[in-house]
């Protein structure tokens, strides 16, 4: 099992001094390349669940393993350096940086998971995902659906064991959404790395053999709400 978690639970502070649940799951699991696609509404804690997988933020409590290590409780460095060498992260306002050119961005992220900058594995990669001959534009310069390419490239460069995708299609045309998510799961078959997808979409969903719905998952979202919260 690549990825496992267990007792999850996240809540936010509420201005008034309370806590609202968001997350409370007791078991989730993704294996070794195995694709999945994890639905659910808007704000229904999707991405708080890949932030908290990222070590971006931390839960309340809970487990969270990649190959077998629990992640919970390190240091911020600590997660950022497995982040960036163990995961890789597709988001839905790609994060580009913007001074930067396409080949720029790829060959950071290997800076960021403190490898030796392969230059000529972030071209194959933007080669692989149709920017051969955009490489050294800017962000600017491309179409919404050629920097989610770039991303594409960025978060499988420096070959993660998961794959986190963050809605990837929420913001390019429906000619485009087809395109990204073949290239997502080609590129992780080839590449051999687990995905975790998260999306609202229909037709999204049905390129998938296995489709998890958060709600179902989610306790915390099961819950009555108590008569204060009404």
């Amino acid at each position: 099992m690549l990825l496992e978690i267990r007792d999850l639970k996240k809540s936010y502070a509420e201005p008034g001094g309370g806590k609202v649940p968001i997350l409370d799951i007791a078991e989730f699991h993704v294996d070794e390349g195995e694709q999945v696609v994890l639905r659910g509404e808007s704000g229904g804690g999707k991405t708080t669940l890949l932030h908290l997988i990222s070590g971006l933020v931390q839960p309340d409590s809970g487990s969270i393993r990649l190959e077998g290590v629990e992640l919970t409780g390190f240091s911020e460095a600590k997660r950022d350096r497995i982040r960036a060498s163990k995961m890789g992260y597709v988001f839905q306002t790609f994060n580009l940086l913007p001074a930067f050119t396409a080949l720029e961005n790829v060959r950071l992220a290997m800076t960021f998971a403190r490898r030796a900058v392969d230059g000529s594995r972030a071209k194959d990669l933007l080669a692989r995902v149709g920017l051969s001959d955009r490489m050294h534009y800017l962000p600017s310069q491309l179409s919404v659906g050629q920097q989610q390419r770039v991303s594409v490239a960025r978060a499988l460069v420096n070959r993660p064991k998961l794959l986190l995708a963050d809605e990837p299609t929420a913001n390019v045309d429906p000619a485009n959404q087809s395109r990204i998510i073949e290239l997502i799961q080609s590129s992780c078959l080839e590449e051999r790395v687990a995905l975790l997808l998260v999306t609202h979409s229909d037709e999204v969903s049905k390129r998938f053999a296995r489709v998890e719905q958060l709600g179902q998952l989610n306790r915390a979202a099961q819950r009555p709400l108590t008569q204060d919260a009404v």
